[in-house]
């Protein structure tokens, strides 16, 4: 429960460049050390060229005695260059790792502090490849913002300065070269932005469908759907493809322009150099000079449009992960939530009105569940039975009314402390892609060996888990695969069990279960439901005979209220189900 009762009090930023200063922010003094790395190595390198003057201007000064120390001194300031930039390689890969690990901490966070609604209404894989995109366009444009944007800055600054030294002429031709190329460049960012988004959308929702496919391999097999979810795959990949090769050639058409643009600049000042040379007012080094040190800018002006271009699209990523990742969360702790206390376990709902769409689920809503009740659930697909269970976890948020437990309504209480005191089985459990050890603990993970061996004993578990050559210690696959529907059931319900929780969601607990095995979970439950008030979803005769009360709904309405043998005779909706059971199991979609 940690990550819930952090998440709403988190302050991740919603906006791009704060984001990325949050990501920054813990790695402040690697930043300096990286930034100042980058700018000496950057202006060093650009001495390179002037030596090469000094050695030119030497030969036509007849001065040959220096040149041997004027070209000693290249390998010394490669060496130099070198490790001032190893120096900045060590202190960016920190900020882009640590930055990484920090933003991809918090985002988990804050995904998982989603309601149930975003869950329901977005690929698990798709929102995967979203965190992934925003961690891994932030570190890229961390990259280019100190490798590249700030590198170029220092060599176009000390470029112009030298080259200004030289000729004024030549040095304003080149502060116009790069005014127009970052006006160029700007111009068209937004759009390389937009392409980038499109790209990273397609890219995300391939991603999401072939999770989907995947996950549901044995589905996709045993209906023979191969071929038509290979076509699926194809055509969103073809989308994929499609808006990456737009966001690319759109780039390369950047970079077309760019190198235009410098090829008629550097063509200008070469022209005004040379007049200066022949007017006598530089030397030829000062222009071997000027060449090198032009040189250095071409290839840094037309890699910083390329930058730019890759630096726009990793821009567009984040800002597209962010939209879609941090979303105001619409299940908040209030800022005056309590810690849910439960001495009792007395269940309250006050005129309840829930609509989930278009359509109203709970209109008017009353019912009140006495403290170690035990409250059987039935009705038909859509009555409202799984709407009702999600409500009191607080998965979704009333339009009106109150739900209470021991008089402290939930919308009050931390969702933290809510949820510490239900325990729930599922009809479907899901384990995580780790020990069973683990998963039976996941409610209590301090427990003690003996705990949880004594809790899968109760469920049936502990012998089937003893005959598997790791034990406790085997891994159950992603989402449970490797175990049985029943093996799956069992483990959750010794989780239930090892939570100890004053309340009990039963999604009908005991449904994947051989009826030998039935037998003794059924036990099992008697003996934890023992103390605690229940509800269960209830579709097995067997529960139904458990149940201390039974309510049936209808279009979110109770129509009929009572015990199983008041109703089982009452002659309604209820008689007429178990009259109509099959196989220990009430068939709930019988005409009226």
């Amino acid at each position: 429960m940690f990550i819930e009762s952090t998440v709403a009090n988190n302050k991740i930023p919603k906006t791009t460049l704060a984001f990325i200063w949050f990501g920054l922010r813990p790695h402040r003094g690697s930043l300096f050390m990286g930034a100042v790395f980058v700018m000496l190595g950057a202006f060093i390198h650009q001495l390179s060229p002037y030596l090469l003057k000094l050695i030119v201007d030497a030969f036509e000064e007849g001065n040959l005695t220096v040149i041997p120390f004027i070209m000693a001194l290249y390998p010394i300031s490669y060496l130099l260059i070198q490790t001032i930039y190893r120096g900045a390689g060590f202190a960016i890969g920190k900020i882009c790792i640590g930055g990484k690990e920090h933003l991809y901490n918090h985002l988990t966070k804050y995904v998982l502090g989603h309601s149930h609604r975003y869950f329901s209404d977005h690929f698990a894989g798709s929102v995967m490849g979203k965190v992934s995109n925003a961690t891994n366009a932030f570190e890229n444009f961390i990259e280019y913002a100190l490798w590249n944007y700030l590198d170029s800055l220092v060599v176009l600054v000390s470029a112009f300065l030298f080259i200004t030294l030289v000729s004024i002429n030549a040095g304003m031709l080149i502060l116009t070269l790069v005014v127009v190329l970052v006006v160029f460049n700007y111009l068209l960012s937004e759009k390389a932005q937009q392409y980038s988004k499109i790209s990273a959308d397609a890219q995300s929702k391939q991603s999401g469908v072939i999770v989907d496919i995947i996950g549901n391999a044995n589905v996709v097999r045993q209906f023979r759907r191969l071929p038509e979810e290979s076509r699926s795959v194809a055509e969103i990949s073809k989308q994929a493809k499609q808006a990456e090769l737009k966001t690319r050639f759109f780039g390369e058409w950047m970079l077309l322009g760019n190198g235009f643009l410098i090829t008629i600049g550097f063509g200008s000042i070469m022209w005004f150099i040379l007049q200066d040379w022949q007017a006598e007012l530089i030397t030829t080094g000062s222009i071997v000079f000027v060449i090198g040190l032009l040189m250095g800018m071409g290839y840094q002006l037309l890699f910083l449009g390329n930058a730019f271009v890759s630096g726009s699209q990793q821009f567009g990523k984040l800002k597209d992960s962010i939209n879609e990742l941090l979303v105001p969360h619409d299940i908040l702790d209030t800022p005056s939530a309590t810690t849910l206390t439960v001495p009792h376990g007395k269940i309250e709902w006050h005129n309840v009105i829930f609509e989930y769409g278009e359509n109203k689920v709970f209109d008017q809503f009353n019912l009140t569940i006495p403290s170690g009740q035990r409250l059987g659930l039935v009705g038909s697909s859509g009555a409202g039975k799984t709407t009702f269970v999600s409500l009191l976890l607080r998965q979704f948020d009333l339009n009106s009314g109150s739900i209470s437990i021991d008089g402290q309504a939930i919308h009050e209480v931390t969702q933290d402390s809510l949820r510490a005191n239900i325990a729930v089985v599922p009809q479907e459990p899901s384990l995580f892609h780790r020990t069973i050890r683990e998963n039976i603990a996941y409610g209590k993970p301090d427990a003690t060996d003996e705990e949880i061996i004594e809790v899968a004993k109760k469920a049936q578990a502990h012998d089937f888990i003893s005959q598997l050559s790791e034990g406790y210690n085997t891994l159950v696959g992603e989402r449970g695969i490797k175990l049985s529907g029943g093996q799956k059931q069992r483990v959750a319900i010794a989780r239930a069990m090892l939570k100890d929780a004053p309340i009990l969601l039963l999604d009908e607990a005991t449904s994947a279960l051989d009826s030998e095995s039935e037998v003794e979970i059924q036990k099992a439950l008697h003996f934890l439901m023992n103390g605690k008030t229940v509800i269960a979803i209830a579709h097995r005769l067997s529960t139904l005979r458990e149940m201390d009360r039974i309510i049936v709904l209808e279009n979110g309405k109770i129509i009929e209220d009572g015990t199983h043998e008041t109703l089982s005779h009452f002659g309604g909706v209820y008689q007429r189900l178990w009259e109509h059971q099959a196989g220990g199991f009430l068939i709930q979609n019988i005409p009226s």
